[in-house]
């Protein structure tokens, strides 16, 4: 994949450095490392773009590696998903690779551990081991099983590999500093007993090391020589050195660097608040349009492409932050704006009869057509014919019985342009029992076939047209936030709080050119004047708005230029 190059960043500038000074001869290699007990959302695409991005800026390699340590929540099933999402995205890793490939020389060091003093055996539950690790200014307390003897520590080490005790009857920690300033360094838990079947191991194991002892090591027998992570790891890196140090590594020691996550307005990208959207049936499931995730921003239409021009231009930082998710629309429209054809497609239909079109021989209307441009940005799409003729339909709101001031849509007595065909003029209207519009009568002229008039006069509105006869029915999906507040939950302190309960509106009966029939699974249209909707996968003739065409981002750059002014 040829794209622009990213700006130049504290981590590309680290890469730099150990290049020039020979570190790893050169040679550079990244992985990014997904635990596979969910599907990947927008701030994974960021950690994608930045991995793999800077293994490609220095022509070095990128592993993806199924962090899977827990056998309790991960499933196949989000294997598929997650290397689906990031070839989608695309990339192509070098290898994937799942951690539980080197549960052996994992354990196998974790001896080397034992026999130098440096890790014990812990009878202690989980509940007395995090009260004695103490807190932060509070120095821990040491295990009473911390001075075991390494021999008798590898006994008990091999007995809980070979089954003999219960889940949580002990575990296996590292011997570090119980009053270390940092609290990752208080002696941290390395495995623990699960008698659970793993993915990808069977029952083969029932100890399972914690990522922490899992995460460096990897690493190393990989190859990698940067370990890129979020922010929140920052603080695990003490450990990770550690780790690294007391190990008899036979190749480069990899390093660990840090950088902010991704988080947008609106959205919300924790995995257990998500699957309770899902479990509660607040979403159709973990693909819906709605959701943050990869599965459901490819559903609503986002263009890979969109994404990662979006996730390299907001550039790699050490500084956490919100950005706008109009900025991220913005990067979306663009893209759509030069790749997607445009169609016609009335949402809300109103009939508008031409009462002095022609008719044939037989009494029925005259059909005409029209070519019409696919996409102005790109010539090459070349163009399509449209079916015209004396019923039509039209948005029921480009018409207004008693117009409001500085509306320039259809009235009674006005002319509009009706979309690459003719100038038309409403004369009356027809209403049902109720007293709603069902019907707009209009008269046309001929002579402004095309769209313009031969005597030069002008109209202040083109409006979007179907054919009556020609049109096909769909069903459109227009969607607002998921959630109303810009950080949701910082009122009350739990994100769902902040649910908003018309995030979604199902339109049925509208009324689309018929070239829409033809749209492919997935594929991406402008409805003209609308914005871009995709077409579900799944469900014909559905399609799902992806973004509306007003570029909500550049208003939002105007206020804030205009106060910071």
């Amino acid at each position: 994949m040829t794209e622009p190059a990213a700006a130049n960043d504290f981590i590309r500038e680290a890469v730099r450095k150990d290049n020039e000074q020979g570190t790893y001869g050169g040679r550079v290699q990244t992985r990014f490392p997904p635990e596979p007990n969910g599907y990947l959302h927008i701030g994974h695409a960021k950690a994608i773009v930045q991995d793999f991005g800077v293994a490609e800026d220095f022509d070095g390699l990128c592993n993806v590696r199924l962090d899977d340590t827990n056998p309790g929540t991960e499933e196949p099933e989000y294997v598929r998903s997650i290397v689906d999402d990031i070839a989608w995205l695309g990339y192509q890793p070098h290898s994937v690779v799942h951690a539980s490939d080197y549960f052996g020389p994992l354990y196998a060091w974790a001896e080397h551990l034992v026999t130098q003093g440096l890790a014990y055996v812990d009878d202690s539950d989980a509940e007395t081991i995090t009260a004695q690790r103490g807190g932060f200014g509070r120095p821990g307390v040491n295990s009473p099983y911390r001075d075991r003897t390494p021999e008798e520590n590898l006994d008990l080490l091999r007995r809980m590999r070979a089954g003999e005790f219960g889940d949580g009857e002990k575990v296996l920690r590292a011997k570090i500093d119980m009053a270390h300033e940092n609290m990752w360094l208080r002696d941290p838990v390395m495995y623990r007993i699960r008698h659970a079947e793993h993915h990808n191991t069977g029952t083969e194991w029932v100890i399972f090391p914690t990522y922490d002892w899992a995460h460096g090591q990897s690493d190393a027998i990989e190859g990698v020589t940067h370990s890129i992570c979020t922010l929140e790891f920052e603080s695990h890196r003490p450990l990770y050195d550690w780790f690294l140090e007391h190990l008899p590594l036979t190749g480069d020691r990899p390093r660990q660097l840090e950088f902010a996550r991704l988080e947008l307005t609106h959205t919300v990208t924790s995995k257990r608040r998500l699957k309770k959207l899902v479990d509660d049936g607040v979403v159709d499931g973990w693909d819906d349009p709605r959701m943050p995730t990869l599965r459901g921003l490819r559903r609503r239409g986002y263009p890979p492409a969109a994404l990662r021009a979006f996730c390299r231009a907001i550039g790699t930082t050490k500084v956490n932050s919100r950005k706008a998710i109009e900025e991220l629309e913005s990067y979306v429209r663009r893209e759509l704006n030069r790749t997607s054809r445009r169609r016609m497609a009335v949402l809300r239909p109103l009939k508008l009869v031409i009462t002095n079109w022609p008719t044939d021989a037989d009494g029925r209307p005259v059909v005409e057509h029209f070519d019409v441009v696919n996409n102005p940005e790109n010539p090459d799409e070349g163009v399509r014919s449209v079916a015209f003729s004396g019923e039509l339909f039209i948005e029921s709101d480009d018409f207004a019985e008693v117009p409001p001031p500085k509306y320039f849509r259809l009235s009674p007595g006005r002319e509009v342009r009706l979309r690459g065909a003719y100038f038309v003029t409403a004369t009356d209207v027809v209403k049902d029992a109720d007293g709603a519009i069902v019907q707009v009568n209009a008269t046309y002229d001929p002579a402004t076939r095309g769209g313009d008039a031969p005597d030069g006069r002008k109209v202040k509105s083109t409006m979007h047209w179907v054919s009556a006869a020609h049109a096909e029915e769909a069903s459109v999906c227009l969607y607002d936030r998921l959630f109303t507040t810009e950080v949701p939950g910082e009122a009350t302190g739990e994100a769902l709080d902040d649910l908003n309960p018309h995030s979604r509106e199902t339109l049925t009966g509208c009324q689309v050119e018929a070239a829409l029939a033809d749209t492919e699974p997935g594929q991406v249209v402008q409805f003209e004047r609308l914005g871009y909707f995709a077409l579900d996968p799944d469900q014909p003739m559905r399609f799902h708005r992806t973004v509306g065409l007003r570029d909500e981002w550049a208003s939002i750059q105007k206020r804030q230029a205009k106060s910071s002014g």
